[in-house]
Order: C-alpha cells, then structure tokens, then sequence
C-alpha cells in the first residue's frame, strides 16, 4: 500500500524550501522572516553552546543580533562564563526554534570577536537602562543579594544622568562563522524533514545532504 495521505503536513514543503535551496544563508533568511511574523516573542532568542575547561557542554539562550554571510552576532559580557569559555575554546554551537512554524535551525562553528567599532555601534542602540545595567551587572559572579545589585545600579546611574553612556571595556561580542547548518522541519509521526548544509572552509561551496528523520 503506497497511500501517504494520512503523513502529509498541512504545510507542505516547496521546491524553494528545502530540495531547492543550495545555499543555507538564503534559507535562514526565508524561514527568520517566517519567524519575525509568527512567533509572539523573541525570534530572534537562539540557544548558544559552549565547552568548559573539563569539555563539560554548557547551553543558555541569548538574543541574535545580526547575521550576513559572515556568521551569526551576539553581545555580551566578556567576563561571563560563554565569555571565558569561548576565549579558550572558540568553537560554538547554536539553536534556533520556533514552535510556531514547527521549524528549527541548528549552527555549528569557529567564534571570533567582533570588532571594537560593532561593538560600539550595537551598544549605542541599547535602551539606556540596559546600558547602565551592562556597567553595574559583574555578569556570572556570585551576587549578595538583589539589594546589592540594585545599588550598584543606582551608583552607575547617578554618574549618567545625562548625556551618553559609554560602552563598558569588558562588553562586547562574538561572531559564529558556520561550517554547518541544520534545517529541521516537523512532520506527523516523527516523519521529519531534515536537511544538512555542510562546508570545511569559508571559501568552499556548500556541500547538501537529506537526513533521515
């Protein structure tokens, strides 16, 4: 019996999804566009992978900032644990999910920092709240209390009443240049849809596999 009726997905796939795409950056582009439209917060939130010094995976969520066909951006402290575990192991591992669209995304590649002048540039964009607390917040260290955090951003905050607030020196951001995609699309039955996009040098083209579910 070959009837398939029963498996298809109510959104089915076409041929400029997944069997007609050549080139994972475009792709991502397509579905981010989807996301921004559906999902009711934050598409931009992805899960970022790090190794510690005992090879110990570590995994939270942090906002994308900007991605071209360099790689994928995301700020932060530089003294936070991604911080000192990306400076002594610059690879990363990166997820985006939007159950919305019953899509995922998964990264794969070597970090590096982004430039002094991005860094700048993101951080003037900041709410000015945000920016103080970047200054006030000694982020992944042991805390007293909430009390002790909130006095530490009351002090940041006198000194910036007005005008400009500067990047603080232990801010900034890092750059995953991906050697490897992964689109993930739902489909009854675990009878999902996966493709690879897979290439050793930025220089090389993409290589593309289908992937049983």
């Amino acid at each position: 019996m070959t009837d398939t009726t029963s498996i298809k997905h109510p959104a089915a796939l076409t041929d400029r999804d997944f069997t007609g795409a050549e080139e994972p950056f475009a792709l991502f582009a397509e579905w981010f566009a989807e996301a921004v439209k559906s999902e009711p917060s934050d598409p931009n939130a992805m899960a970022l992978a790090t190794v510690d010094a005992d090879g110990l995976p570590d995994l939270r969520m942090v906002l994308m900032k900007g991605y071209d066909s360099e790689g994928f951006v995301f700020y932060s402290h530089i003294a936070s644990s991604k911080g000192r575990q990306l400076a002594a192991n610059p690879k990363a591992a990166l997820l985006f999910h939007w159950k919305s669209l019953r899509r995922q995304v998964r990264i794969r590649g070597n970090v590096s920092p982004v430039t002094e002048a991005e860094a700048d540039a993101y951080f003037a964009t900041r709410p000015k709240q945000a920016q103080i607390g970047a200054w006030a917040s000694k982020q992944s260290q042991p805390l007293e209390s909430r009390f002790a955090f909130e006095q530490a951003i009351a002090l940041v905050a006198a000194k910036h009443i007005v005008g400009e607030v500067p990047r603080p020196p232990g801010w900034s951001g890092w750059r995953i240049a991906p050697a490897q995609f992964e689109f993930w699309h739902d489909r009854p039955f675990r009878l999902h849809d996966r493709i690879e996009f897979r290439r050793e040098r930025p220089d090389q083209a993409w290589s593309k596999t289908r992937l049983y579910p």
